[in-house]
């Protein structure tokens, strides 16, 4: 049983993470109870690590047992580098937890886009999406191809408002001989607040992280009545 509010947790790796998600939850899940858990040093161990280590995933895990045993009935892990401690909780806890983009990728597989874009402001951002995104394909989508296009520019990273950084984003695109794409998926939270200006500049649908996370949720904790949704997609 559903309480009202439904309490969901996030747990980050950067405080840039939590602000995103934070808002979008405010704007898509607005009848949630948030309750945000920050380790501003899994990254950095991550990083210094060489990747994920047993004691690293150990420790994802007893975060996780942490909001669990506080009672959250839905969770949002922001930090993709440690998506596979997903599949792990999955199996010992009966709530609904969620992948940083998972929700992003299901609803771009699920809608009718041909040809996706993911872009991204870091280089490790775009394999790494690229790999989620085609792993849900055949579930997904079997029979019906999509054509990934990528592009990446570090010039939206050190832009200093949401609007140069779409500039950044779109002339990458448009490097990348993808003019003609159906939608674009930011592959960073840290891009969602260009999601707009991006869309208005191209023209198509762009969609992210948390916000497509945010309504996924609301759609698996609220009751059919209470499903309506303050604010859509991104739909130019």
């Amino acid at each position: 049983m559903i309480t009202s509010p439904p309490l969901v947790a996030m747990i980050h790796a950067v405080p840039a993470a939590h602000r995103t998600a934070h808002e979008a939850f405010a704007q898509q899940f607005p009848q949630a109870t948030v309750w945000n858990v920050l380790d501003d040093r899994l990254l950095v161990d991550a990083n210094a690590a060489g990747g994920l280590t047993d004691a690293l995933r150990r420790r994802m895990l007893r975060l996780i047992g942490h909001v669990m045993d506080g009672g959250a009935q839905g969770l949002l892990l922001t930090c993709s580098s440690y998506g596979e401690v997903v599949d792990t909780a999955r199996t010992l806890w009966d709530v609904p937890v969620l992948k940083s983009d998972e929700s992003m990728f299901k609803a771009a597989l699920a809608g009718p886009y041909r040809r996706i874009a993911v872009v991204a402001s870091v280089p490790p951002a775009v394999p790494a999406a690229v790999a989620q995104l085609q792993a849900l394909v055949p579930a997904l989508r079997p029979g019906r191809p999509v054509d990934i296009v990528t592009a990446l520019s570090e010039d939206a990273a050190g832009a200093t408002d949401p609007r140069t950084a779409a500039r950044h984003l779109a002339e990458a695109l448009r490097a990348a001989d993808g003019t003609d794409v159906d939608a674009v998926l930011l592959a960073q939270y840290s891009l969602t607040p260009a999601r707009d200006a991006l869309a208005d500049l191209l023209g198509v649908p762009v969609l992210d992280g948390a916000g497509t996370a945010a309504r996924e949720l609301r759609g698996l904790l609220l009751p059919a009545e209470q499903q309506a949704a303050p604010a859509p997609v991104v739909t130019p």
